[in-house]
Formats: C-alpha cells, structure tokens, sequence
C-alpha cells in the first residue's frame, strides 16, 4: 500500500514538475517567437525605410561601365574634347566617369550649364586644380585656381579694378598702338618670307601686357630672344596643366610624382620666379613703391607698383608676395597664349577659305581707308572682323572645357546626385558645335554673328556661346581681349595680303589641352599693301 502510495505521489508530482517544466519551455518558446516577430517586422521596416530614403536620393548620372580602382581611366582616348563629346551622344548631356578615385561629371549641353553657372553659381564656384596647378599659382595665390571666397574676391577685384577697368585700360591705348605698329614694321621686314603667326601674335601680345604690368619690356640686349624663351616657357607650363597627371586620379600617389610633372612645373616656374623677383627687386630699389620717387600722384603707376603699395599696407587689403606673383603668372599665361592660339585659328580659316579673308578687308578699306592705319576707335564699325573673331571664338574656343569647377556641397542637376568635390567638365567645345543652336554648326561661317547680333553675346548670358565662361569665375581677362583681339587681327589684314608657301596644305586639326591649339603651326608669306604711320 505504502509503496503504491508512494508511486503515485511521486508520478503526480513528477507530472506537475513536467509539466510546469513544459509550461516554462513553451512560455520561453512563445516569447521567442514573439520577440523573432518583433525584430523580424522592425528590420523590415527599417530596411523598407533605408530602400525608400536610397529612392529618395537621386542616383549619380549614366555613363560607361569602369573597372574596379582604376575606373575608365583604360579607355579614355587623348582627345578627350571629341571622346566626351562621342560618348554624350549615347549617355546624355550629363555623364559620370571615374577617373582612378576621381569623380568627373562631364556637362555638354547649354541647359546644364546654366543650372551649374547660374542657378547654383555659388554652390560651383570653386576649382578643382592639378597636381601641378599649386606650383603654377604659388600655392593657390591666384585668380585662376584659388577656391572661391574672401582672398579670391580681393584678388579679382583689384585685378579687375587696376587692370581689366574701361579707365586702365583706356590709359593704355597708346601702348597697345605703339606694339602693334612695332610688329607692322616687323612684319614688313619678312615680306615675301614665312611668317609664325603664332608666335608674331604671341610676341606682340607679350609685349602689350608685359608694360601693362611693370612697364617695360624684359631686361636684356637680345629682346626678341627673351621673348621666343617666354613663348616656349608659357607652351610648357600650359601643356603641363592639360596633362593627364596619375596624381589626380590617385591623390595619395601625388607625393611621388610618378611622372614627374610637378618637378618639371617646378623647374619652369623656377625661371619665372627669378623674373618676377628680379622685377620686384628693381621696383623696390628704385623707391617707386608708395610715392617715394615723389610721383605718387602722376597717374603714371603701373600695376606692379599697384601691387607693391598693397603688399606694404599690412590690413586686410593687402597682398602677400606670392598673391602679387601669382596674379602677374595669370596674366602672363592669359594674355599671351589664348590670345595667339584665337589669332592663329582665325588667320587659318580666312586662308582656307578666301573670300571670307576678301571681305573682311573690303570692310577695313571701307571703314579705315588704304592710307591710313587701323585704330581702335575703328573697331565699333568693323562688324565683319568682329563676326569673324566671334565664330572663331565658337568654333575653336581657347580652353574647351574652361577651367574645371567643383561643388561646394553635394546637390541635384537635372535629377542626378552630384556629389561634393567631383570635377565638374563644361565640354564648351561640343555646345558650340551643337546643331539645335547652331546652324551648320561645323562650318566657319562668321555671317551667322551679322543676321542674329544676339546670337554672339558671349559675356556669360548666352550659354549656347561661352567661351570666357560665365558666372563668378567668368574670365576676368575678357574686356581686353574684346579690344586685343580684333585690333591685332583687322591690322594684320589691313596691313597685308597673306598667303600659304606654295605647295603647302593647310591642316586644319586640332590638339586637345587646357587651351586648344592647332596641330601644326600656321605659317603664311605677308605682301605689303599700302600703308602710313
């Protein structure tokens, strides 16, 4: 009996302890489950929420498939105007290539422009400089690539005011006559003779801005030499800061310089540092700084002595001296070599073809007169030679892509994401050439500028023309090339008749770079017209 009763206690209490033990476990595998629930439709949630929030983000633009590190670096073709252009025929007028880590966002059409150098000016209005631009600008302490803000609007502001104004450049009228009728005399000197207008136009233009700036020419005895070494000095510098360079696609492989472009920058800079220093040295030494030759008030300074008198203030205002050689470097490298190349390309087309050259010269007989010479106050009536320095200017604008910008903070452009610090390319070269702008686009045809005057506004409003830029870092050297300019060309054709060698072709090719040269220099043989100083 005892054992029975025994048993039975003891199953009834091992079957409660079972089943309170089962009870324990299920509650345990419930609350699992309710728990594996909970997270289960929180993750959902929360990964349905980071799908809509990437939905929400707009997606970078389209453009060709790269490879892992090096992007399309493998593909890219060296004449990289026509190969972007190429590709935004299949990609759109917005595309994204990665150049190494490089983020490029290529722009080709005249709508997108004005979103990036309009409506979000500000935003755009910094550059996105070289490895060998920092040498080049003594350290970003120039106009052209320092990042936008305070020291950049000082510096546009005094070159503008002392230099690019109505009123300085007006008192430097006489100067630019007096060159150009120096390189009329040279000329008539090589008659009969092939003549390098790249480098005539080149020289001449040297000359104007070099007594610009400190008023006077390069010291030495052989002038002319100093000059062709100028030449070949700003050619180099300009071809280094065009170059493909593995120290922007790979910025952490700058510090070996691969291809050791920043030492040969270095090197050319070297030279223009000892001529900068050596002008600044004879300004300081002959006391024409701050009135001390007893002049100060003559109206006769120059900009370097501008400069020199900033640089000594010690306010805000002031300038250090690699600000000062920094502005004279891009005035150097502006005024001269975009000036030659626009003057080189006109010349070309006119001889190619020859009634365009014919009536342009029948303008300046009609408008100067065959016994006299061309002047500035001439170049108001010469609405021909203008038309033709205008499609010039379209059909083979000086820098195709203008100078790289770079977002300030990440935005929206035509519904695509662009990202801070990506390269923003302005393809120039492809919008103008593009034909819902432009009839017959690809056709040298200066008449387009007589039937629509409009049409040719290039000062930064029109963005189908925009070969000076538009917006803040529009190009600040603009209002003299818009008098430089057709004054060099209307008195090289008044001047003389032009030809090519016999037997020569003219080829008609370009090289891609930061500014967009011919492939082969012009020569042509001058025949003396009538002409009186």
């Amino acid at each position: 009996m005892v054992p029975e009763l025994s048993n039975t206690i003891g199953s009834s209490i091992l079957e409660g302890w079972l089943w309170w033990e089962w009870d324990g476990v299920a509650r345990h595998i419930n609350m699992i489950r309710v728990i594996t629930t909970i997270l289960v439709i929180v993750l959902c949630a929360i990964s349905w929420l980071m799908k809509k929030s990437t939905r929400s983000i707009p997606s970078l633009p389209p453009g060709p498939r790269g490879l892992p590190l090096v992007g399309n670096l493998l593909s890219i073709e060296p004449e990289l105007h026509r190969y972007f252009a190429k590709l935004s025929e299949n990609y759109g007028p917005i595309m994204k290539l990665k150049l190494g880590t490089k983020l490029c966002i290529v722009i080709s059409s005249p709508t997108l422009a004005r979103h990036v150098l309009k409506d979000h000016d500000a935003n755009f209005a910094n550059r996105d400089p070289p490895a060998v631009a920092l040498p080049f600008s003594f350290g970003g302490a120039d106009i052209l690539w320092k990042s936008y803000g305070h020291e950049w609007r000082k510096l546009r502001k005094v070159f503008v005011a002392e230099l690019m104004s109505k009123k300085a450049l007006d008192a430097c009228h006489t100067l630019r006559r007096q060159k150009v009728v120096e390189m009329v005399e040279e000329v008539h000197g090589k008659v009969g003779s092939p003549i390098n207008i790249g480098e005539l136009t080149f020289l001449t233009a040297l000359k104007v801005i070099m007594n610009m700036l400190w008023g006077a020419s390069l010291p030495g005895e052989n002038k002319s030499s100093n000059g062709v070494q100028i030449r070949e000095l700003v050619e180099e510098i300009v071809e280094l800061l065009g170059a493909p360079n593995i120290s922007d696609f790979f910025p952490p492989l700058a510090r070996f310089d691969l291809q050791g472009l920043r030492t040969k920058m270095n090197k050319l800079m070297h030279s223009f540092d000892k001529i900068f220093e050596s002008l600044i040295d004879n300004q300081m030494k002959a006391g024409m700084v701050c009135g001390e030759d007893g002049n100060e008030d003559n109206g006769s300074k120059d900009f370097l002595q501008f400069l020199l008198e900033l640089k000594q203030q010690g306010d805000e205002a002031s300038l250090s001296l690699n600000q000062i050689k920094g502005l004279l470097m891009d005035v150097f490298v502006g005024g001269t070599d975009t000036t030659s190349t626009t003057l080189e390309w006109a010349m070309a087309e006119m001889l190619q073809q020859s009634e365009i050259m014919k009536k342009a010269c029948k303008e300046l007989e009609e408008v100067v007169g065959n016994e006299n010479i061309v002047e500035e106050f001439h170049l108001d009536k010469l609405h021909y030679l203008n038309a033709i320095v205008k499609e010039t200017l379209r059909l083979h604008p000086p820098t195709p892509f203008l100078i790289p910008h770079n977002p300030s903070v990440t935005c929206t452009i035509s519904g695509y994401t662009i990202p801070k610090g990506s390269r923003i390319i302005l393809n120039v070269w492809k919008m103008q050439r593009d034909s819902e702008a432009w009839k017959n686009p690809l056709e040298f045809q200066p008449d387009r500028f007589q039937n629509d005057s409009e049409n040719g506004y290039y000062h930064g409003k029109n963005f189908n023309f925009l070969p000076f830029g538009s917006g803040r870092r529009i190009c600040a050297g603009m209002p003299l090339a818009e008098k430089f300019l057709p004054y060099l060309l209307a008195t090289l054709l008044h001047s003389f008749k032009w030809n090519l060698p016999e037997g020569t072709e003219l080829d008609l090719s370009d090289k891609f770079g930061l500014v967009l040269k011919k492939r082969k220099p012009l020569l042509a043989i001058p025949t003396a017209k009538s002409y009186k100083n």
